[in-house]
């Protein structure tokens, strides 16, 4: 089976002009809300929308394997620990043009990756939507040849702040070489600011402190994204130093622009070098499985449709497919909740001894053959969905250890069922009994896929991987979870271009 290359990466300009009438529409919504408003439940059109998952968007962080790979073998603990900055701080100028969020993963969703280096090796990713409510995204990344993983959670929580919308990424990940016991770095992420959304030109801003420690190695980065004040500053800087966590000596200093370039200064030496310039980085591209071939859940295939009319600037088919969509998702909670039934993600677990921290549920052993781990990993997603489902009141399971079996965390399975009379892009949630369809049959249906019960996730396809994750979020300054759509009076939202039927079909489109 062939693997499909994904679409180019860009790394456009973060800055955006909106139109009169995507003005006028934002500018609705913003008129119901108050600063240090939660947006989580707030339905955002989808000309601000870029055209894949979150999911598939934290890729951007495995998107320059060249500074990862070669880690591990690097035998001075400080050495690697810079080389751990200096790959952390590579994905950050990977983005669209413009400012743009990411489909908001609906619960269950999943998407699966693949890398094939210049050797011949490989990277492998999974992620899956956690939780909706709030939004958590698991994911895991291995590369087996080169003893690397990654397991990863991120939670977004967005909030209006007036002229800015603000999301706070909490979360982390943790990023371990398998032949060095013990040494595990944790990261967490700056928080991410549209501004200008009322006024001025909106701008993508990256703000506030983030952290890179190895309490092994007795090392810290301590790196804030510095966003512009209103008389001085600049766009985009950047500064930090990475010190000893017991002594607080400070080794080196970071600086420069996260979209151009950052250099390194060695405090001992007074050497300064260059630790990343992303104005020459080339982003390497990820692979995954046609579309027919994926599994109904997974985010490419799931989304198709609102991606297909997002790329052909339609915005009217756009807002039909996502809302289709955000529709059954809401009926498949309803009905859950109606049942006593409790959703349980396919591939991930709580991590034990924390509250917000997810982990690949079956355990792979890094000291096998890499060629047997990736089967493993792979191996994962080539099953019948698996969920666990409760009556009302549910006694949750503990958490499993790293290592348990697999028997020993899983319950009931079921292979999940397109709902009678749904869109086959948009198959009921595993272990969310059939209900009638509620989309209009003017949504158009995804790509042709098989349509009995679907094919293995990877359906025997050589390319994935899960990235075990653990942080509390990494989503968009924008958080797309439409339970709850905005209302508002057409007193509040004139037009000045004389369209008022296309204007008002627009807002219903996006509730309002």
């Amino acid at each position: 089976m062939v693997l499909g290359r994904s679409d180019k990466v860009e790394t456009g300009e973060d800055v955006e002009q909106l139109e009169d009438e995507g003005k006028n529409i934002i500018l609705g919504i913003i008129s119901q809300l108050r600063p240090g408003m939660d947006l989580t439940r707030v339905t955002l059109p989808t000309f601000i929308l870029e055209p894949r998952s979150m999911l598939e968007r934290i890729t951007n962080f495995m998107s320059h394997p060249e500074l990862i790979l070669p880690i591990h073998a690097i035998d001075d603990p400080v050495e690697r620990f810079v080389s751990v900055c200096r790959y952390y701080l590579s994905g950050f100028h990977i983005k669209p043009p413009g400012v743009k969020k990411p489909l908001n993963p609906v619960l269950g969703e999943q998407f699966t990756c693949e890398w094939t280096f210049p050797d011949g090796t490989q990277a492998l990713y999974l992620a899956e939507q956690v939780s909706h409510h709030p939004p958590v995204s698991a994911y895991f990344y291995a590369s087996p040849e080169h003893k690397i993983r990654v397991d990863g959670t991120l939670i977004p929580k967005s909030r209006f702040l007036g002229n800015s919308v603000g999301s706070m990424m909490e979360g982390k990940a943790r990023l371990s070489f398998t032949d060095r016991p013990g040494e595990e770095y944790v990261l967490t992420q700056p928080n991410m600011y549209a501004r200008g959304i009322l006024f001025g030109t909106m701008k993508l801003e990256l703000g506030d402190h983030s952290f890179i420690r190895c309490d092994k190695n007795d090392l810290v980065a301590d790196i804030e994204f510095k966003t512009k004040g209103f008389i001085s500053g600049t766009y985009n800087a950047i500064s930090g130093k990475i010190k000893r966590i017991s002594t607080g000596e400070a080794l080196y200093e970071i600086s420069g622009k996260w979209n151009e370039e950052m250099t390194l200064r060695d405090l001992r030496t007074k050497k300064t070098t260059i630790l990343f310039d992303a104005r020459s980085a080339r982003p390497a591209m990820h692979d995954t499985k046609p579309i027919s071939e994926q599994d109904e859940r997974e985010s490419q295939r799931l989304w198709e449709p609102v991606t297909r009319a997002i790329k052909k600037r339609d915005q009217e088919a756009a807002t039909d497919a996502k809302s289709a969509i955000e529709e059954r998702q809401r009926q498949e909670q309803r009905r859950r909740e109606a049942e006593g039934v409790q959703w349980e993600p396919r591939f991930f677990v709580r991590r034990p001894g924390t509250a917000d921290e997810w982990i690949l549920k079956e355990d792979v052993d890094f000291f096998d053959d890499p060629e047997k781990v990736k089967a493993d990993i792979r191996a994962i997603t080539s099953t019948t969905t698996t969920t666990t489902t409760t009556t009302a009141t549910p006694t949750k399971p503990p958490a499993p250890q790293p290592g348990a079996t697999p028997s020993s965390q899983t319950a009931t399975t079921a292979s999940p069922t397109r709902t009678s009379g749904g869109p086959a892009h948009v198959p009921a949630i595993p272990g969310t009994p059939a209900m009638a369809s509620a989309y209009p049959a003017s949504v158009p249906s995804a790509a042709t896929g098989p349509t009995g019960t679907p094919t293995a996730v990877l359906g025997g396809v050589t390319r994935h991987s899960r990235i075990p994750s653990n942080s509390s979020d990494t989503s968009d300054k924008f958080v797309d979870a439409p339970e709850m759509p905005i209302h508002d009076s057409m007193s509040t939202l004139q037009l000045e271009d004389g369209k008022p039927t296309r204007r008002r079909s627009l807002l219903d489109k996006v509730g309002l």
